[in-house]
């Protein structure tokens, strides 16, 4: 049977599912609000569930020795967070915290990884979507070596919006510094910049997109490269 689209899941893994599979999903699924800078998984957490977002961005974070910290990775609705357990990992190995706020649908890990092994389309379907994270995954530590931190927030806010399919996204500089592992005062004086140059709007905990064409051509070259992967797996 070939892919349907499902309209009670804005989850596109799920959506991209034949009709069969996703009736015989749903029951298992339950979905659950997040609030911003609500921790999914903590280092060492045994993953019991996973999670298919819906709305909002969870990000993937690494917590080094001295308290410093930055995103390695960020899924939206075009994702699942909770893929190593299908892996044959236990345990989360990253620290994973809402980005943005929003829904998922939770899905305890046995019986996802039933699904996983029974279904060749959602095996197929979730295979793909990790050698597309993982891909982004390489470019944007290519991206946190070689580019500017300028060049990295005008990138990652402009993923972030793609995620959400939004141009306003609640945010601080504190938490943008501790994605970008930059300093606080680094954050502040590039969204001053980014602001001054008529590209953002930052106002009491959110910032928009004024300028989605400026911004585009203010990052650098890892956000165009960044598109292929997903819309392969689309």
């Amino acid at each position: 049977m070939p892919p349907t689209c499902h309209t009670n899941t804005k989850n596109h893994l799920l959506s991209g599912l034949p009709q069969d599979i996703f009736d015989h999903l749903w029951p298992s699924l339950n979905r659950e609000s997040w609030s911003i800078g609500e921790t999914v998984y903590n280092v060492g957490d045994p993953i019991d569930h996973v999670y298919f977002v819906e709305e909002g961005v969870a990000s993937i974070v690494t917590i080094m020795a001295n308290g410093a910290t930055s995103e390695v990775g960020m899924i939206g609705s075009r994702g699942m967070v909770g893929v190593p357990v299908l892996l044959g990992e236990s345990t989360s190995a990253q620290h994973v915290i809402v980005q943005i706020p929003g829904t998922a649908l939770r899905m305890d890990t046995p019986l996802c990884k039933a699904a996983f092994d029974r279904y060749p389309a959602f095996h197929t379907l979730v295979l793909r979507f990790i050698g597309a994270f993982l891909n982004l995954s390489a470019q944007t530590a290519a991206c946190n070596r070689l580019h500017s931190a300028r060049q990295r927030c005008a990138r990652w806010l402009l993923m972030a919006s793609d995620h959400i399919h939004s141009d306003t996204m609640p945010m601080t500089q504190e938490f943008l510094s501790s994605m970008l592992g930059v300093r606080r005062t680094g954050v502040t004086a590039i969204a001053g910049d980014l602001q001054r140059s008529g590209l953002i709007q930052y106002h009491h905990g959110s910032i928009t997109i004024i300028d989605r064409h400026g911004l585009e051509a203010a990052a650098c070259e890892c956000y165009a490269l960044d598109q292929g992967p997903f819309r392969r797996l689309l």
